[in-house]
């Protein structure tokens, strides 16, 4: 496993009233979101990186308002019309 580092100021963290830790699996958990919302990664790669099962990870997407599917809307309004 590779390691990265990024430097917080102190301040940020007293304003999000965040440790250190928990703040460092806040991050994990963003960039799994996000980097699967830009298709970047799969869901289950995201949720390796957000340290958590495909099914926890899935249910989570919707706290961030990301839908787990890959459908664009005309492909979804095509497949409603469909059936």
């Amino acid at each position: 496993m590779s390691t990265v580092q990024i430097e917080i100021p102190e301040e940020v963290l007293i304003s999000l009233k965040e440790t250190p830790e928990t703040i460092s699996r806040e991050l994990r958990i963003l960039a799994a979101v996000k980097l699967f919302e830009l298709g970047k990664l799969s869901s289950g790669r995201a949720a390796q990186l957000a340290d958590m099962s495909r099914v926890e990870f899935l249910m989570l997407l919707g706290r961030y308002q990301v839908s787990p599917f890959s459908l664009t809307t005309e492909q979804l309004e095509q497949d409603v019309n469909n059936a």
